[in-house]
């Protein structure tokens, strides 16, 4: 069966807005941006520091006693940041003895890991056969969470909770230092609609955006509820954005599987398919949020990048420290349409990284028919 996309949404006026820039809507507010600076590079945890105990003198020196006391005072065991208990180190597996497919061929060998580890999950939406190399390894969502986000409030829109013509501030990242609470302070910001809001969040990737629309629908747990309801399993967010840029880099992701805010290839494809399918919002919202995925402006040198100008890509990508990712729906001029999730960490930097995913999605567009009667896990890790 062959599926189209929906036509895009607006007019070149309301394009134009929005790629504008809004001051403080988007300076320097998208995980991108924040990935270039201060939290590319994880900082070292601090080790407590040993007590220092001071021998008494048998002729107490005024000065000597005052260094002593000084030093006494000023010295103090430092806290050592626990280990998380959803953080594990990542195994893999070795290679498949046989593939089902020349695809599932080409597909392992376009995602190998071995410089770090990379995740694909891939959905015929035609015949809904998957495809998956580590489909079921968690991999941090970054910015590609957002489309969970943006869903669940359609969800809310779709009920008569609220409407996109309703209004709520700008959640503005307060500086704090890192780890120093469950949640990065805040402050709200100019007063948005949510469909100026939506569009920013998966148009831009702007961070404050996002976290006005998570702190409407009742935070990450009201999110983790609409997963819920859908069926998908393998997906979870756990903190606001504001908190995970801030606290960007405790692990590195090539090399541990950390389960906040994360989720599997596989499950991240499933919600893909499902919400371009149409089964959990209504037509309305389905059309404006895969119309604004759409027109997404970030990642040109990933997804997009090396697949041909007539081909359609509604798509949202993720970066954080030594992590991205690109997601979406790519669709053919022929009407064949894949749900395709692409998670890569490691690879010796952003650039090679990104080159990765381009390459990745390639060989899935290039695929065409050959992958039917493929299995359904390439890989997996322990």
């Amino acid at each position: 069966m062959k599926t189209g996309f929906i036509s895009k949404l607006g007019s070149l006026v309301l394009a134009s807005a929005l790629l504008a820039p809004l001051g403080t809507a988007q300076a320097n507010t998208t995980l991108e941006s924040e990935f270039d600076r201060a939290f590319v590079s994880p900082s070292s945890v601090k080790k407590a520091l040993p007590k220092v105990s001071v021998k008494p003198l048998a002729k107490p020196v005024a000065a000597a006693d005052s260094k002593a006391k000084a030093l006494v005072q000023t010295t103090k065991k430092l806290d050592v940041r626990p280990n998380q208990p959803t953080v594990r180190r990542f195994v893999p597996y070795g290679q498949p003895r046989s593939f089902a497919s020349d695809f599932e061929a080409r597909l392992y060998n376009a995602a190998d890991g071995s410089n770090g580890r990379i995740g694909v999950a891939v959905i015929d939406l035609g015949t809904g056969r998957t495809v998956s190399v580590l489909g079921d390894t968690p991999f941090p969502m970054a910015s590609t969470s957002k489309i969970a986000v943006a869903s669940t409030f359609l969800d809310g829109v779709d009920k008569g909770k609220w409407t996109l013509d309703d209004k709520f501030p700008l959640m503005i990242p307060v500086g704090s230092a890192r780890f120093s609470g469950s949640k990065a302070p805040v402050r709200p910001g100019e007063m948005l609609t949510a469909r100026r809001l939506i569009e920013l969040a998966l148009i831009n990737s702007s961070n404050p955006a996002t976290d006005a629309l998570l702190a409407a629908v009742g935070g990450p747990a009201a999110v983790n509820r609409w997963i819920k309801t859908t069926g998908v399993e393998g997906m979870r967010i756990d903190r606001d954005i504001a908190t995970l840029v801030r606290d960007d880099g405790e692990f590195d992701p090539a090399r541990t599987v950390d389960l906040r805010d994360s989720a599997t290839p596989v499950a991240m494809a499933q919600l893909l398919s499902g919400l371009f399918q149409g089964q959990w919002l209504s037509q309305r919202s389905r059309a404006f949020l895969l119309g604004t995925m759409e027109r997404c402006v970030t990642g040109k040198r990933r997804m997009r990048a090396l697949l041909p100008s007539d081909a359609r890509i509604a798509h949202k990508t993720g970066t954080l420290n030594n992590t991205a990712s690109d997601v979406g729906i790519i669709q053919a001029p022929d009407g064949h349409a894949y749900a395709v999730a692409i998670y890569v960490t490691g690879q010796g930097g952003k650039p090679n990284r990104d080159a990765r995913i381009a390459s990745i999605a390639r060989t899935i567009y290039q695929a065409n028919e050959s992958h039917q009667g493929g299995s359904a896990q390439l890989s997996a890790s322990r």
